[in-house]
């Protein structure tokens, strides 16, 4: 039980910190502190949602991703649409190289993440990997003459 709790506290922690520094990063992004004014037509800060990121060796976060009201602010820390971290993307590419299926991979994910990757996900993550071994095979055609 105690493992639980800190696995927790380390979730709850991360997610705050991550959450602390897009902020940050919004206060940057604006030009200006909070409750601070300026002159003119000028962007300000518009609230937060809440969203779920995957990070390998914790496992979901919940972070408040922070917004403005012109909607030109995008964090550079968490990317848009992307609901895990690169690497865990490659390690999912990586066992499916590997021969595990899609499906075991979806299965498996729950227990070693603490969250469920879809068998579409895993496709996706993979999607990128067979693009960059067709991109490797092209300039090997190109520079060798032959595959």
């Amino acid at each position: 039980n105690i493992f639980e709790m800190i696995r927790v506290e380390i979730k709850e922690s991360v997610g705050q910190y991550l959450t602390k520094l897009m902020d940050l990063e919004r206060t940057e992004f604006l030009g200006r502190q909070w409750y601070e004014h300026a002159q003119g037509d000028v962007n300000h800060r518009n609230g937060s949602y809440s969203r779920n990121f995957t990070l390998k060796g914790i496992g979901a976060v919940k972070v408040e991703m922070p917004r403005d009201r012109k909607g030109e602010y995008e964090t550079r820390i968490i990317p848009r649409s992307k609901q895990y971290e690169v690497e865990l993307r490659q390690d999912l590419s990586l066992m499916f190289l590997t021969g595990v299926s899609t499906r075991s991979l979806s299965m498996m994910s729950e227990r070693l993440i603490g969250r469920k990757v879809s068998p579409t996900e895993v496709s996706n993550a993979n999607k990128e990997l067979i693009e960059a071994v067709e991109k490797w095979r092209t300039h090997k055609v190109y520079f060798f003459g032959r595959c």
